[in-house]
């Protein structure tokens, strides 16, 4: 990989990290949830209003990192990322989403789910809110 993909990679990365962490272009509100009962292809983005609209931003702002995104119950948020994220930046990607997540949904315990481009199961990031600690978990 030559200098300047990589370096393209990784201000695509830092991009998405500043946006997700700076923007407040999405606020959410609890809502009542729907119950979606469906097959992957035919998931939405959230099974709330206020999910709805986070899983859209997340995909929109995510500048190509993350081609498809899920939020349910209002605390659990699911991407699918891309061929063009490095297994290395995964756990960078992961943390960026939990804080954009954690402003658009405080008080609350929180769940990021990273599955590849295969939509396997990568790294699930947890966010306690009392203690304020994130545990990082690899499927086996």
């Amino acid at each position: 990989m030559t200098f300047f993909q990589r370096s393209r990679q990784w201000l695509s990365a830092l991009a998405l990290v500043l946006l997700l962490t700076i923007s407040t272009g999405c606020t959410a509100t609890a809502e009542s949830p729907t119950t979606t009962n469906v097959g992957y292809s035919q998931l939405e983005r959230g099974n709330s209003d206020a999910g709805q609209a986070y899983g859209d931003w997340v995909v929109n702002a995510a500048q190509g990192l993350v081609s498809d995104a899920y939020v349910r119950d209002n605390d659990k948020l699911g991407v699918v990322i891309t061929n063009s994220v490095e297994p290395s930046e995964v756990k960078d990607l992961s943390r960026s989403l939990l804080q954009g997540f954690r402003q658009s949904f405080p008080n609350k315990d929180l769940k990021v789910l990273v599955y590849a481009p295969d939509k396997e199961l990568i790294l699930q990031a947890n966010y306690d809110s009392q203690s304020q600690e994130v545990v990082y978990e690899q499927p086996s």
